[in-house]
């Protein structure tokens, strides 16, 4: 005790407080080097400026203001991720390429179960050698072409190992990989070529003949390479094009007799420009950095992780960011990546034939595998239902005390539902909408391995969030990507706030390495996007489960009596017409046939119609005074009708034929 009071005696002097404050400083810095210098380091009093909450740190946005309503993953709360933490050299793509064939030379990297004559057999493997191989010679192919450095290249074919190797060639030669599909239609692949200056396209013989449509419309073209096409039948472009065409495998012989060194891009170079959905009629291209790329599955690879003895398929589309950025990640770890046959009807037989153990998916595929599983369950009856049932419901109790279930349950029951994947997945990953909480549950059970959730976009490269290996809670997306931070903006319209209990509410709003560099052409959206501290805010306020639109339709009286009139149908008012069937689907017509003129995409269309009497007015406050919707107030209005819209929409996915 007196060697106690001895010691804070001490620590109140000046000399005592000039050695507290040596020690403090003292725990920032490492021990000395053999150089004898210092390196400052964190250590745990910089906790006094995070706060940990489990999942992530809570830190002040700014010092001056004091609100504290910054978070970042609890995995690393005092320094956003831009490089892998054991490899902090991968400074770009072509850096990850170079280390996973230096690292995993001669294991399987690309496999297909394509032959060269269309026929479908075993998986065949090229290794991360012969991948390489392929790459030097397809991008020194690109040079003998005359395509200049930093030049756009188009991608328009779905996944196959040339995709991939094209992406690396554009990755070790500095050329801008630019995907095209046709999910946004024709029209936009044709604005998308122009729009970017794409000089060469890759693509295979079904999407040339759509390219050859309006050739003629893309001046910027210079090179058009025909992955499976025939040498003896490539087809002629009017000279005044100036297009060449070529098959894949001429330009993999041209660049293997005329090899060249690399041309290594910088962190800040633009990697890829990936086209989303505009509100303005016409794509948005994101343009994404190496860098941009790196930070995202560096920040990922300290929660999720991958070995060289993992199998990933391949189906989910290339040109999107969740299964470009898989492949980036899992490129890091040597991990196998088998490619579908490319016809979705036909993936079941892939996955048993691949047997994954990495199985990326989307709630919409989740859900369909969930109503095949539970509809053979109840068409089996008798016996066979009940025991599904006590093993599902004694594997759940197990999982939720924290114990490990018994093996038994998968030998009688849950072994046969997993060889519908293949039999060995360990890691189920969901993304682009939220997977319901049952459905996972109910994945967790079956298959027995992890499900994880994550949520993020094209603009932050890929993941904001993610769930963290081991979580067992369910109905969220988990933590932050450790190389981002998040906040909640305030929506004042609709009563949300940044402080609302239990849960805070708002805007969510990103920064950080990860954050695209911009909109390509368009600073205004650029600005509307990104604010001057460096938020790029989502647009993303409320949740939703649903994966297909929904309408509540106010009819025009005179025109829908008229058309009951002509049907031959009795009502005794508007409301009873607005209730019939018959109505409702004859307007679900109309609206499909007027989409369809305007080209809307499958996921553009309206699946269920509720008609409504009522107009949307000033006075019911479904309307502002510049008449347009106000949609969170239309949304609560009509809360009960959407709800039944989705839930009969939901009855319909279940009755739909087995997987």
């Amino acid at each position: 005790m007196a060697r106690q009071q001895q010691q804070r005696e001490e620590e109140r002097s000046p000399m005592g407080a000039a050695q507290r404050r040596l020690r403090a400083v003292s725990g920032h810095l490492q021990p000395p080097t053999e150089s004898g210098g210092v390196d400052l380091a964190a250590n745990p009093t910089a906790g006094e400026y995070a706060h940990v909450q489990g999942y992530s740190a809570v830190l002040p946005e700014k010092l001056q203001t004091g609100k504290w309503n910054v978070y970042r993953s609890a995995k690393s709360p005092l320094k956003l991720i831009n490089r892998f933490p054991d490899n902090p050299d991968i400074g770009t793509l072509h850096d990850n390429f170079v280390y996973a064939v230096e690292t995993f030379r001669d294991c399987r990297y690309l496999g297909t179960r394509v032959c060269a004559d269309g026929t479908v057999g075993d998986y065949k493997w090229m290794t991360y050698g012969e991948a390489s191989t392929s790459r030097t010679a397809i991008g020194s192919g690109l040079i003998y072409h005359g395509i200049p450095e930093g030049a756009r290249v188009g991608l328009y074919f779905i996944n196959r190992p040339e995709w991939t190797i094209v992406d690396h060639a554009c990755a070790a030669y500095s050329y801008v990989s630019v995907p095209l599909y046709d999910t946004l239609g024709p029209d936009a692949v044709q604005f998308i070529v122009n729009h970017a200056t794409v000089q060469a396209i890759f693509c295979v013989p079904q999407t040339l003949s759509t390219l050859l449509s309006f050739i003629t419309q893309m001046p910027c073209v210079h090179l058009i390479v025909v992955i499976g096409g025939d040498n003896a039948n490539m087809p002629s472009t009017p000279t005044a094009t100036g297009v060449e065409i070529i098959t894949y495998s001429r330009l993999l012989s041209q660049g293997k007799m005329s090899s060249q060194s690399f041309r290594p891009p910088k962190p800040e170079d633009i990697a890829t420009i990936c086209y989303t959905s505009g509100t303005t009629g016409t794509p948005k291209g994101v343009v994404l950095s190496h860098g941009n790329l790196i930070a995202n599955v560096a920040g990922s690879s300290l929660v999720i992780k991958f070995y060289p003895s993992d199998v990933y398929i391949s189906y989910l589309p290339l040109a999107h960011i969740y299964e470009r950025v898989n492949q980036v990640s899992v490129v890091h770890y040597g991990v196998a990546i088998g490619f579908y046959q490319g016809d979705n009807l036909k993936l079941m037989d892939d996955l048993a034939a691949l047997r994954p153990t990495v199985f990326p998916s989307v709630p919409r595929l989740y859900n369909r595998i969930y109503a095949a599983i539970t509809n053979a369950v109840k068409e089996s009856g008798g016996l066979k239902e009940r025991l599904f049932h006590a093993a599902y419901n004694a594997k759940r109790r197990a999982i939720i005390n924290g114990r490990n279930p018994s093996p038994m349950w998968d030998r009688l029951v849950f072994n046969k539902i997993k060889a519908r994947l293949g039999g060995r997945v360990r890691l189920m990953t969901s993304g682009a909408s939220p997977l319901s909480a049952d459905v996972m549950e109910f994945l967790r059970i079956c298959f027995g391995g992890e499900v994880l959730e994550g949520y993020g976009m094209t603009e932050t490269s890929c993941i904001i969030s993610a769930m963290n290996i081991g979580d067992r809670l369910i109905g969220h997306v988990g933590s932050p990507n450790p190389s981002c931070e998040i906040k909640l903006v305030d929506v004042p319209e609709m009563n949300y706030t940044s402080e609302d209990e239990p849960y805070p509410r708002g805007e969510i709003c990103v920064r950080g390495p990860t954050i695209f560099c911009g909109y390509y052409k368009d600073e205004s959206q650029t600005r509307e996007a990104v604010d001057e501290d460096g938020w790029l805010h989502t647009g993303d306020i409320g949740d939703s489960l649903n994966s297909s639109l929904v309408a509540v339709v106010a009819v025009e009286p005179d025109v829908l009596k008229a058309w009951a009139a002509s049907e031959g149908i009795q009502y005794e008012d508007l409301r009873q017409l607005c209730a019939d069937p018959r109505a409702r689907s004859a307007v679900l017509a109309e609206m499909d046939s007027i989409g369809k003129e305007a080209q809307l995409r499958g996921f553009e269309f309206a699946k269920a119609v509720t008609l409504v009497a009522e107009p949307f007015t000033l006075e019911n406050g479904l309307l502002t005074p510049t008449f347009k919707v106000k949609r969170p107030q239309a949304k609560a209005y009509f809360a009960k009708e959407i709800a039944d819209m989705y839930a009969q929409l939901r009855e319909a996915e279940q009755i739909k034929p087995k997987l």
